[in-house]
């Protein structure tokens, strides 16, 4: 018996560890105008306090919402809490609708698009001039890109059946270790995710706006493409960050990933030192490092764990080991009113399992540079039949193709497993579904976006009719989980913690700002 199939048995003598996975979702959306335009309207008073209300924020944007779901153990409960926050949202943006795409809607220019604001607290102006700084050094188009981000973790009997009885010290130890084997092998085979769910093959010519890209586009009108990229989002016009490129991050354990976080948040950036911190009295970024703080690293995937008040994630991480992981890499779903589909959510558990229980390697430079090759190959190229991805750094090649085969014949064993505790057949017949995209990439959702575009000349209008149709879907809901009257309690317990927070303040903001950098000194 292979150590996979050993593992795997170990978790089918446990009766519901399937059952007991926390999962939860954050997703962002752009307010925008019947005419495919960017809103430039405040963030709506009727959401209550972006700075404290639990379940609607912002991101980078006044118009860029994103909804936040608590953690649940249950697929139907995670989709219908998403569900009745849209409504919920929907039923106070008037005639705005939500952008239902990850590449942005129409932005006739960089100055439309306003920062996100949080009230007059020290931390509120903390969080936007973050934004600020964003801003300058990355441009604000970028940062109204939308995604899906999916918090995942695995209850403590899964740890029980890997490891047996441990004490707290070995089983926060062997957690970690287990966790940072999951993101080497996400590194490895996570590029099946935007190869099924890539969602952002095409976009909207405003978004280039005479920035020079090396990408052969074609043209449908208004919107660029590439005809077999799966996910515009990740590539180089999206979350990349250059400067970012020489930090070598290692994955090999907790503390190798911390020592590499904490010498990122100290790295001097000669192109951000350009920029000035405060010039004229007025600041402009956090400071002129790498990374302002430890949010700004983009990854396709972060170790994380819930901080205490005041705490830094890598100080919550140094102190109780990884908790749970955050899936970064998937595109809003344009074909769901809410970005996500139940089938997307189950295939995540489906690979997130598997990459635990597979054998995790130990990843030098050379190997993470190399599958870093590798996902940019699939993200711009993705649906090029009998693509050919690295294998370590030896030379070797094997095809797109057969290698996801290979990982198939793993994620049925688990499928079965899954659907054996739970009931039904629905990991069997996401398994079943998927691997048929396998060998055809156009029914993966980049595939059929793309064809859609191609049918409206345009990715704007595909935006517009799915927006209009979701608005309606939206309006029409009714509450499943909460009730008018929680969503109703929370916009007013929100605005008063927002106003508590900014009362109890009782320094100026640079001493703020010297007091919480001072463990950069």
């Amino acid at each position: 018996m292979t150590d996979f199939a050993a593992r795997l048995n170990s978790l089918a003598q446990k009766n519901d560890v399937f059952k007991q996975y926390g999962r939860g979702v954050e997703r962002e959306t752009l307010r925008y105008h019947q005419n495919g335009k960017l809103a430039m309207t405040p963030h709506p008073e009727g959401l209550g306090s972006a700075y404290s209300n639990e379940w609607i924020t912002t991101d980078f944007s006044e118009s860029l919402l994103e909804f936040i779901t608590p953690v649940s153990n249950d697929v139907e409960t995670l989709l219908a809490q998403l569900k009745d926050v849209h409504h919920f949202t929907q039923t106070k943006l008037g005639e705005e609708k939500l952008w239902p795409m990850s590449m942005p809607c129409f932005v006739s220019a960089e100055d439309d698009i306003n920062l996100a604001q949080y009230g007059s607290s020290n931390s509120a102006k903390m969080k936007t001039l973050y934004r600020e700084g964003l801003k300058r050094r990355y441009g604000s188009l970028m940062q109204i890109i939308s995604g899906v981000h999916f918090n995942f973790s695995f209850p403590e009997s899964f740890w029980d059946a890997l490891f047996g009885e441990q004490g707290e010290q070995d089983r926060q130890e062997s957690k970690s270790e287990a966790y940072f084997g999951l993101i080497r092998n996400y590194y490895r085979f996570g590029w099946l995710i935007p190869y099924f769910f890539g969602a952002s093959p095409a976009l909207c010519g405003s978004f280039i706006q005479g920035r020079e890209t090396k990408l052969p586009f074609e043209k449908i009108n208004q919107t660029l493409y590439l005809p077999k990229a799966i996910s515009l989002r990740l590539s180089d016009l999206g979350y990349t960050n250059s400067a970012q490129s020489v930090l070598k991050i290692g994955f090999n354990s907790l503390d190798q990933y911390l020592e590499g976080l904490n010498k990122a948040i100290r790295t001097p950036s000669e192109e951000f030192a350009k920029i000035g911190v405060k010039v004229d009295g007025e600041y402009r970024q956090l400071n002129s490092n790498v990374l302002q703080i430890e949010n700004e690293l983009y990854a396709p995937i972060r170790p994380k764990r819930v901080a205490k008040n005041g705490e830094k994630p890598s100080e919550a991480l140094e102190r109780g080991g990884v908790e749970y992981i955050e899936v970064r890499s998937l595109d809003v779903n344009p074909f769901s009113s809410i970005g996500i589909t139940d089938e997307q959510v189950r295939f995540l558990d489906l690979f997130l399992t598997w990459a635990t229980l597979t054998d995790s390697e130990p990843m030098d430079d050379c190997e993470l540079e190399c599958w870093r090759d590798n996902w940019n190959k699939v993200i711009v190229e993705g649906r090029e039949i009998g693509l050919e991805l690295k294998i370590g750094c030896h030379g070797e090649r094997l095809s797109l193709q057969a290698w996801a085969k290979r990982v198939f014949q793993d994620l049925s064993q688990i499928a079965e497993m899954m659907d054996a505790q739970q009931g039904g057949t629905a990991y069997q017949d996401v398994c079943e579904k998927l691997s048929s995209w396998i060998d055809n990439p156009e029914l993966t959702i980049s595939g059929q976006l793309l064809e859609l575009t191609k049918q409206h000349n345009g990715l704007g209008p595909v935006g517009c009719e799915l927006g209009k149709q979701y608005r309606d879907e939206h309006l029409a809901h009714q509450y499943q989980v909460y009730s008018q009257q929680q969503m109703e309690d929370e916009v007013v317990r929100s605005r008063l913690a927002q106003t508590e927070q900014e009362n109890a303040d009782t320094i100026d903001f640079d001493t703020f700002l010297d007091q919480y950098f001072a463990y950069l000194k």
